[in-house]
C-alpha cells in the first residue's frame, strides 16, 4: 500500500511528476489568468516602447525634453497604440473572467487564452478578436490624457500650498487624487469597452451598435449615475496602481538625474 502510494504521488520511478490539475489550475482554475498575462505582454510593453521612442525622438539637440501637452500627445498615441494591439487579450480576458457568471448553457469554457483566440478566429472570425477596439483606444486616451494632466495640476497645487515639498508623500497625494480623477473619467468609456466585448447576438443582430449606443442604452434604462456603478472598488484597483506608477517613476527619474546628469 505504501508503496502504490509512494508510486502514485512521485511516479514509478519515485521522481517528483507535474500534476496536470496544477496546469489546469494555472491556466483553467483561475479564470483570465493567462489573458491578463498576455494583454500586460502585448499592451504594456507596446506603450512603453512607443513612448520611450517618442520621447527620445522629440527631445530637442540639447536635450531638453518635450514640453508638458507634447508629453501627453505622446503618452495619449502610446495608450492608443498599445491598445489597440492588446484588444485581441482583452477580449478573451473579459470573456474568460465573465465566463463563470453565465449559465451553464451559455458558458463558453475557454482553457487558456490560446484557445480562446483560436476559437474566437474560427466560430466568429478574426475581426471579432479587435471587436470594441475603438472604445479600447478612446479609454486608453481618457486615461493616459487624466492621470498626466490631473497628477502634473495635483503636484503643483500641493507644493505650491507649503504644506509638502516634492518627496515621496507628495507624489503619493497627488497620485491618489489623479487616480480619482482617472477613475471618473475612464469609467463610462470603460463601460462601453467592457459591454461591446461581451455583447452576444440577439435575433442575428448585436446586441450594440457602438459605443455610444451602450452609453445611451444605460443612461436610458439603468440611470446616469449606473456609468459610475462600482466606482469605490475601481477606484480602490486603479488608485495603488496609480501611486505606484508615479511613484517609481518620480524616483527612477531622481536616479537618472543624480546618476548621469549631476556632475
Amino acid at each position: 500500500m505504501a508503496a502504490t502510494a509512494s508510486a502514485g504521488a512521485g511516479g514509478i520511478d519515485g521522481k517528483p511528476r507535474t500534476s496536470p490539475k496544477s496546469v489546469k489550475f494555472l491556466f483553467g482554475g483561475l479564470a483570465g489568468l493567462s489573458a491578463g498575462l498576455l494583454r500586460q505582454a502585448t499592451y504594456t510593453t507596446t506603450r512603453l516602447g512607443i513612448y520611450t521612442v517618442l520621447f527620445e525622438r522629440l527631445t530637442g539637440a540639447d536635450g531638453t525634453p518635450p514640453g508638458f501637452l507634447l508629453k501627453a500627445v505622446i503618452g495619449m498615441t502610446a495608450g492608443a497604440t498599445g491598445a489597440f494591439v492588446g484588444t485581441p487579450a482583452e477580449v478573451a480576458l473579459i470573456r474568460m473572467t465573465a465566463d463563470g457568471r453565465l449559465p451553464a448553457d451559455q458558458r463558453r469554457g475557454y482553457k487558456n487564452v490560446f484557445n480562446a483566440l483560436i476559437r474566437i478566429t474560427r466560430e466568429e472570425g478574426v475581426l471579432t478578436l479587435w471587436r470594441g477596439c475603438i472604445p479600447t483606444m478612446a479609454r486608453a486616451v481618457v486615461v493616459n490624457a487624466a492621470q498626466l494632466a490631473s497628477y502634473s495640476q495635483s503636484k503643483q497645487f500641493l507644493l505650491d500650498s507649503g504644506y509638502f515639498s516634492d518627496n515621496i508623500l507628495c507624489h503619493f497625494c497627488a497620485s491618489m487624487i489623479s487616480g480619482l480623477v482617472t477613475t471618473a473619467a475612464s469609467m463610462p468609456v470603460d463601460i462601453a469597452k467592457t459591454r461591446i466585448q461581451n455583447m452576444r447576438m440577439i435575433d442575428g443582430k448585436p446586441e450594440y451598435k457602438n459605443g455610444l449606443d451602450v452609453l445611451f442604452k444605460v443612461v436610458r434604462y439603468e440611470g446616469f449615475f449606473s456609468l459610475w456603478k462600482g466606482f469605490t472598488p475601481y477606484y480602490a484597483r486603479l488608485g495603488p496602481h496609480t501611486v505606484l506608477t508615479f511613484i517609481f517613476l518620480e524616483q527612477m527619474n531622481k536616479a537618472y538625474k543624480r546618476l548621469f546628469l549631476s556632475g
